[in-house]
C-alpha cells in the first residue's frame, strides 16, 4: 500500500491500524533546535482522543505518545522524529462478524476490491485512529509556525443545520462540541440527543483560518497553495468537500461581487477591501487570513437497520455494533487543523528559494 507519506521538505509518513499495536508518524524535515517534549504533542492529541463526551465513541483510550526518536535533552536534532500511541482498549470481536459483509459507508468494499484482502477490524487504515498521527505531527508544524508569529485556529462551523452566528474564540475550547458560539453549541447538542434517540449520526462543518501568514507563499501551476491544502483536507478521511474564501458560493457571484479591491492604508501599505478569495490568488498567499471550510459525513456506523451485500452473494440487512461517534466533526477539528499547519509549513520552507533576495538573506 502505498500514499502514506505527504509533504515536501516538512514530510510525514503514518502507518498503524486502528486494531493493531498502535498508530504513529515519522516526521521528516524538521530543523534541530526546536524544544519539543512529549507533553507538546499531547496537547493535541488529547483533543482528538475518544470517549471525552457523550458525543463521541466511548471506547477510552489515553492515546499517551512517545517519541522514539529525532528529540535529545528536549530539543530536535534535525534527524527523522519517530512517535508512537499504543491501541489499549481493542474491542476486535465487536468486528468479527462484519468480515463477511460490507459496511454501508465505509471503506470495506473499496479496500477488497483493490487489495483481495482488508482488516475488518475498525477498518485498519481507514479508520479514524489513522488521524493521530497526522495530529503528531501538526503539533510540531504548529510550533514552529508559532515561533514564525503564523497561527492557524480550526473549529466547528456547523452540526446539520446548526450553524454559528457569532465569534467568540474562548468558547472554542468551552463546549465539547468546539463551537465559537454558545447558543449554536447548545442547539448542535439537542439536535444530536435526537441523531442518538433515532440511532443516527450527523455530519457538519469545521472552519479553519490561518493568520499572518506573509504574502508569496504558494508555486505555480502543482504547487499552488491552495490545491496542496485541498489536498490535505480532503485525504482526511470523513471529508467530503473543500472550500476556500467564498467556496461554492463564487458560482453565485459576479466580478464585482466577488473581486477583492485594493488600496494603501495610511502607511503605505497595500490592503485588500474584502476577503473573498480567501487569502490566495494564483496559489499563492496574498497576506490576509487564508480561510478554509471542509465538510464532513455523518459517522456511517449507527444502529439503525440498513440494507447491504455480503461475500456469500445475498442481499441482507445489518445493524452495526461497535464503539462509534454518533458525531465525527467534534474530534475532526484539530486533524483539520494539523493537516493545515503541515501544509503551510511546508508550502513556507519552499518558498524560501522563491528568489534570490530570499536566498542571499538565508546565506548571509
Amino acid at each position: 500500500m502505498s500514499g502514506s507519506i505527504y509533504g515536501n521538505l516538512f514530510r510525514i509518513s503514518t502507518w498503524g491500524e486502528s486494531h493493531g499495536k498502535g498508530i504513529g508518524v515519522v516526521v521528516d524535515g524538521c530543523p534541530a533546535g526546536l524544544e519539543l517534549c512529549e507533553e507538546d504533542i499531547q496537547l493535541f492529541l488529547d483533543r482528538r482522543k475518544p470517549g471525552q463526551s457523550k458525543f463521541s465513541t466511548p471506547r477510552k483510550e489515553a492515546d499517551a505518545v512517545e517519541i522514539l526518536s529525532g528529540v535529545f535533552e528536549g530539543k530536535t536534532t534535525g534527524t527523522p522524529i519517530s512517535m508512537i500511541v499504543f491501541n489499549k482498549t481493542q474491542r476486535s470481536g465487536d468486528y468479527s462478524e462484519i468480515a463477511n459483509y460490507y459496511r454501508p459507508g465505509h471503506a470495506d468494499l473499496t479496500y477488497d476490491t483493490k487489495y483481495g484482502f482488508r482488516d475488518y477490524r475498525g477498518g485498519g487504515r481507514s479508520s479514524g485512529r489513522e488521524t493521530i498521527g497526522r495530529v503528531a505531527a501538526g503539533a510540531i508544524a504548529s510550533k514552529i509556525l508559532s515561533q514564525l508569529g503564523v497561527s492557524v485556529l480550526a473549529y466547528t462551523k456547523s452540526i446539520g443545520d446548526c450553524e454559528i452566528t457569532s465569534f467568540d474564540k474562548g468558547e472554542i475550547m468551552n463546549n465539547p462540541l468546539y463551537m465559537p458560539d454558545a447558543n449554536a453549541a447548545k442547539k448542535a447538542s439537542d439536535y444530536l440527543e435526537e441523531c442518538i434517540a433515532n440511532h443516527n449520526s450527523s455530519g457538519g462543518k469545521i472552519e479553519c483560518i490561518v493568520s499572518h501568514l506573509p504574502a508569496g507563499v504558494g508555486e505555480p501551476a502543482f504547487e499552488k497553495l491552495n490545491a496542496n491544502l485541498a489536498k490535505a483536507v480532503t485525504s482526511i478521511g470523513a471529508v467530503k468537500a473543500f472550500e476556500i474564501g467564498d467556496g461554492i458560493d463564487v458560482a453565485k457571484a459576479t466580478g464585482l461581487t466577488n473581486n477583492d479591491q485594493y488600496e494603501y492604508d495610511e502607511t503605505g501599505k497595500v490592503v485588500k477591501l474584502t476577503n473573498h478569495s480567501g487569502g490566495i490568488l494564483g496559489g499563492i498567499s496574498d497576506g490576509s487570513d487564508i480561510l478554509i471550510r471542509a465538510s464532513i459525513k455523518p459517522t456511517p456506523s449507527i444502529l439503525a437497520t440498513q440494507s447491504t451485500i455480503n461475500k456469500d452473494g445475498e442481499n441482507i440487512d445489518v445493524n452495526i455494533k461497535g464503539r462509534h461517534d454518533p458525531v465525527i466533526v467534534p474530534r475532526a477539528v484539530v486533524v483539520v487543523e494539523s493537516m493545515v499547519a503541515i501544509t503551510i509549513l511546508d508550502m513556507l520552507f519552499m518558498s524560501i528559494t522563491s528568489n534570490m533576495d530570499s536566498v542571499k538573506k538565508f546565506f548571509n
